[in-house]
């Protein structure tokens, strides 16, 4: 996403079971690279992650 990902909007990169189709490439972009998962950021479901999610990018945002 060259322009960059707005919040709320997947990343086109997401595949459809939620995994990076970028994971492990070098062309994944460095923000991703330098996430590091915790039991803080990824809850106990998805909707606590996506929530957790949502705050960083409120926070992060430009």
């Amino acid at each position: 996403m060259p322009q960059g990902k707005p919040a709320g909007i997947a990343c086109v990169q997401l595949l459809p079971d939620y995994r990076c189709a970028l994971f492990g490439q070098p062309e994944r972009p460095a923000v991703c690279v330098s996430l590091r998962p915790s039991e803080e950021m990824c809850g106990a479901t998805r909707e606590q992650a996506l929530a957790y999610l949502t705050r960083l990018e409120a926070a992060t945002r430009a």
